[in-house]
């Protein structure tokens, strides 16, 4: 009788390893905390290729300010490359470094988990998918949550307290001064530039007309970007050009989405004398602020707070980098690249677009019968104009979706309003 044996296949015989990738996160760009960055992604890399079975996928590693923030750009990616189907796990130190807020971590890991993806947490010895992983994250997530709250609250106890003394704080960029070792002191090649500007404005040149000037000469701005009448408008309403600061007018809104918002009366503003060098006189300043009233009043400008639409600040700009901004044209509104609204299209070419069509490609998109703004703020973090007629989706979850449209013909586009006053006008021309 023939002797049968069974026959192992070369593949069979070896397991099939897990791409495993690690997450890491420092809390600043302190030279001590970049350290510790540098040296959480040696130990992962040695880590993860010294465990048998597992095999590397990468280092994903973000210097961020905040934990509780979405817009981590390597936190992105990493999920991204997950649904892409490039991991099988992640390793990250804790759930502290993954993410703060309890609702974005139970999102992702359930998003993960239906990946067929582990998260596991070493400082916690916890694995997502694993037994009563999910509830044991729900509880550890809210604790970090809480710990993020006392110690969001702890610094906003710890400036206000310094406002009320009449203490500088949180003062960072500000063109025309440098802040070294605690102090501020003046930068002498962009304090001419500013005394330039507030002594031009006195002589009645134009915020426009002081920005295209600076252009013209090449004159750089502090982090970039070009000169505009607004910056320049600015530079002349800030009080802290004349050595003196208004303090709190701005705040934090909460510690999961760190959003600062203007200061309108729902916290007291502190006004400081002599708080740091000044570059022009107060003398100085008084007369351009009597001086913009006077051309405000003159130009019938009302003053009142920008409009906040559904679609405010959510829409990039793909060629620029600029924001979109609404308006209105022949009863109609439409979302426009900033920088061609102030410059023209020689200096960006993005398309304007009609309301009415984001909200159409908004619903489809996710899913929306009509278009529900409470809605799509909770699911969308922004819109990016990739090219003519195409925007991008960013889901706040980290998803992408592209969508496009199709211009309508000059005809359908014309309002009822519009037909009556074209008839009207050629009405009026047949008279003459």
């Amino acid at each position: 009788m023939a002797k049968i044996y069974k026959v192992m296949s070369p593949l069979a015989t070896k397991q099939k390893q897990l791409r495993v990738a690690a997450y890491a996160r420092v809390s600043s760009g302190k030279d001590a905390m970049l350290h510790s960055l540098s040296a959480q992604i040696s130990y992962y890399s040695g880590f993860i290729q010294n465990h048998p079975g597992w095999a590397f996928a990468g280092i994903y590693a973000d210097e961020a300010k905040t934990g509780t923030k979405d817009t981590r750009p390597e936190f992105q990616r990493l999920l991204q490359d997950c649904r892409d189907g490039k991991i099988d796990m992640i390793v990250t130190k804790a759930i502290s470094r993954f993410s703060r807020n309890t609702v974005t971590l139970l999102e992702t890991t359930r998003e993960l988990k239906a990946l067929g993806i582990t998260v596991f947490f070493q400082k916690e010895g916890l694995y997502s998918d694993r037994g009563q992983g999910e509830l044991v994250l729900t509880l550890l997530a809210a604790v970090a949550q809480e710990e993020s709250r006392a110690v969001s609250d702890n610094c906003k106890w710890r400036i206000r307290s310094r406002f009320k003394k009449g203490e500088l704080a949180g003062l960072s960029f500000m063109y025309g001064y440098r802040i070294k070792k605690g102090s501020v002191i003046i930068e002498p090649e962009e304090a001419r530039v500013v005394s330039w500007i507030f002594y031009a404005y006195l002589s009645h040149v134009g915020c426009e007309a002081i920005a295209q000037t600076l252009r013209e000469q090449q004159v750089p701005t502090l982090q970039g970007g070009d000169w505009t009448s607004n910056r320049v408008m600015r530079m002349l309403k800030n009080e802290k050009y004349a050595g003196n600061a208004l303090l709190q007018k701005r705040y934090v809104t909460d510690h999961i989405t760190k959003k600062q918002v203007s200061n309108s009366g729902q916290l007291p503003r502190y006004f400081a004398q002599g708080t740091h060098p000044a570059i022009i006189s107060d003398e100085v300043f008084q007369q351009t602020q009597q001086l913009i009233e006077e051309n405000r009043v003159k130009n019938n400008i009302v003053l009142k707070p920008p409009a906040r639409y559904p679609l405010s600040g959510k829409i990039l700009c793909g060629y620029c980098g600029k924001q979109f901004s609404r308006v209105t044209r022949n009863g109609i509104p439409k979302w426009q690249c900033a920088t061609y609204l102030r410059k023209g299209r020689g200096a960006c070419h993005a398309k304007q677009i009609p309301e009415e069509t984001l909200f159409a490609l908004a619903c489809n998109v996710t899913g929306m019968d009509v278009f529900d703004a409470e809605i799509f703020n909770q699911l969308i973090l922004r819109i990016q104009v990739t090219e003519p007629n195409a925007v991008r989706f960013i889901f706040r979850n980290g998803q992408q979706v592209d969508a496009v449209w199709q211009d309508r013909s000059r005809r359908d586009s014309w309002t009822d309003e519009m037909k009556q006053e074209a008839r009207e006008k050629m009405i009026l021309k047949g008279k003459r």
